[in-house]
């Protein structure tokens, strides 16, 4: 997803863009496939490190945006050690080597707001306690601070941006705002009836991917450094998200929404809320796409995908 919106962005800035993917590189990759001859791809793998080395030696970025990492937290638990070597130990590789390479070079780091984890503030800025639950989180934070302590001892132009849960048509069927769209789409074509759903009153800061990605961006562009959220500012609920998608369809949420207690998961004591007040103050950033266009995009994106022929569909 954000890899897709980055490239275009890069490519209507005149960019010339390479992506690193896992091989094979020539398989079907929807959401770039629009961009393949406008941009070339580099094969690697986040848990061999030796790969990283041999794409950016290929590339030599004078930019480096690090968006890859495993991204369904929920997985983090199932493998805790792969988790911390494609997030930690691939990002330690990667800064390790702009450095060996071209230490002018510029780097982006995408972080989370799981770092912040069982912190009490609301909403969290860039000076909040870190005290991540996850092990996804806890990798996330050590990437993190490893962008902070090697650009605070060896000058390397790094930047963390601590991204909060950001969507789009693009985002993976597994994703809770795509099942909520997907679903709203299905029930109004009828090919199904309901959608089943844990905690209805668990909260998320959502954004549109594209804005996120253009935060990156202006990070790279900036005079010094530093780390920044970037979020919406406003924590939405999971039955508000299901009301804005079923409305988009003329139906009523609650007529097709079923609670399963097996999906619901432990809700952080503080609401995860982002605090952009750095990031419109110092990059001039401000979501450009608002919460109720944004799911919009994603039931009619939706829609036109279960109306394709079923050999056509893709995620």
């Amino acid at each position: 997803q954000d890899g897709s919106y980055l490239t275009e962005l890069l490519l209507d800035e005149g960019y010339e863009v390479f992506g690193l993917v896992r091989p094979p590189s020539n398989r079907p990759m929807p959401n770039i496939d629009h961009l393949r001859d406008r941009l070339t791809l580099l094969e690697g793998e986040l848990g061999e490190p030796q790969t990283l080395r041999v794409a950016l030696e290929a590339a030599r970025p004078q930019e480096l945006y690090h968006l890859a990492a495993p991204t369904f937290v929920p997985q983090s638990w199932e493998d805790p050690v792969g988790t911390l070597r494609d997030v930690g130990v691939a990002t330690a590789m990667l800064l390790s080597d702009v450095r060996a390479l071209d230490p002018a070079a510029r780097v982006y780091v995408a972080s989370s707001s799981e770092i912040f984890g069982a912190t009490e503030e609301c909403p969290q800025n860039e000076r909040t306690e870190c005290r991540p639950t996850t092990p996804y989180g806890v990798a996330k934070l050590a990437a993190h601070l490893l962008v902070r302590t090697l650009r605070d001892r060896h000058g390397l132009y790094a930047c963390s941006g601590i991204t909060y849960n950001h969507e789009s048509p693009r985002r993976p069927e597994r994703f809770v705002t795509r099942k909520v769209t997907r679903a709203a789409a299905a029930v109004k074509l009828g090919l199904e009836s309901e959608v089943v759903l844990g905690d209805l009153d668990a909260v998320r800061d959502w954004s549109y991917a594209g804005d996120i990605v253009r935060g990156a961006w202006l990070m790279l562009r900036s005079e010094r450094p530093d780390d920044y959220v970037l979020a919406s500012g406003v924590g939405r609920t999971v039955r508000e998200l299901a009301d804005v998608a079923f409305a988009c369809v003329g139906l009523r949420a609650a007529d097709h929404v079923r609670v399963d207690a097996a999906l619901q998961r432990s809700l952080p004591p503080t609401p995860p809320v982002g605090d952009p007040s750095k990031a419109r103050t110092e990059l001039g950033w401000a979501p450009r796409v608002g919460f109720e266009e944004m799911i919009g995009a994603m039931v009619a994106a939706d829609l036109e995908r279960l109306q394709e022929p079923v050999g056509e569909r893709t995620a």
